[in-house]
């Protein structure tokens, strides 16, 4: 009954998966055991993939395909399985965001998800509410990283973030894991490709003041605007609407650090520490 219940709450994506496996290795002739001796894992595992119980990681598939030499069929899955480690409200964007010509962003609470580290983020979703498991953690972590592919993609992206000076002094996850932040965005803002800028707490009054926002540039050349909290998200593409968020993610940028400075200013963050 359990197994049942979790194929009812697993997306229809892992549960194809998981029977297209099944499907292939009956065919092949082999039981789960000799499956996962051919794939460097246990009979267990091959197990937990085609009932549902975990969805399989890319080494996983990897490794399946390899075993099994299907001619791509199984590696063709990663990315759609990728999408389905973020939370739903967030899956369209991530699929933009990994096609876009530019992503800027500007953040107000966080550092972007695109610029922390793995202790960074495991520090927000150890203090997630509602709570979650320490092996979902993993997962949504694991998410997050993939999304650094953005950083080496040919062609590359350029990357614009700006950062409120309030979210850059949130020690989340202690002085360890901040210092190691801070050393990321250093190296990050040394890319050609990436800008980042701080807006510090010094303007008192200034363009963002509404709250977040992400501008997508796409392959096509049109700009969408991404707006999310509290689990909820809005895609915005209607011209008039995009126009208003764009210039005010202008003046925004006009009105933070310039990149040189914003180092500067996130160096001595660091030394304060």
């Amino acid at each position: 009954m359990a197994q049942s219940n979790k194929k009812v709450s697993t997306s229809p994506t892992v549960q194809y998966f998981a029977a297209v496996l099944r499907l292939l290795r009956v065919q092949a002739g082999l039981t789960q055991e000799e499956l996962g001796k051919l794939m460097g894992y246990t009979g267990s595992a091959v197990s937990a993939v085609e009932t549902c119980a975990k969805p399989p990681t890319d080494e996983f598939v990897e490794a399946a395909e390899k075993a099994l030499d299907t001619g791509g069929l199984l590696t063709a899955a990663i990315g759609f399985l990728r999408l389905e480690r973020y939370p739903e409200h967030f899956q369209g964007f991530v699929q933009l965001e990994q096609e876009a010509l530019s992503v800027s962003s500007y953040c107000t609470q966080l550092i972007d998800g695109l610029l922390q580290t793995k202790e960074y983020s495991r520090a927000l979703f150890d203090h997630a509410f509602p709570p979650v498991d320490d092996e979902e953690a993993d997962r949504l972590v694991a998410a997050r990283m993939d999304r650094k592919a953005l950083f080496d993609r040919k062609p590359g992206a350029v990357i614009n973030v700006i950062i409120e000076e309030a979210a850059l002094r949130r020690l989340i996850g202690g002085l360890k894991i901040m210092q190691a932040q801070y050393a990321y965005l250093i190296e990050c803002a040394r890319r050609p490709n990436v800008v980042i800028q701080v807006m510090p707490k010094s303007r008192a009054g200034h363009a963002g003041l509404p709250g977040p926002m992400k501008l997508i540039e796409t392959p096509d050349e049109a700009t969408l605007v991404y707006l999310e909290g509290q689990g909820k998200s809005m895609l915005v593409s209607k011209p008039d609407e995009v126009g208003v968020l764009a210039r005010r993610y202008a003046m925004i940028r006009s009105q933070a650090l310039g990149p040189e400075e914003s180092v500067r200013f996130i160096e001595q963050l660091m030394g304060e520490l």
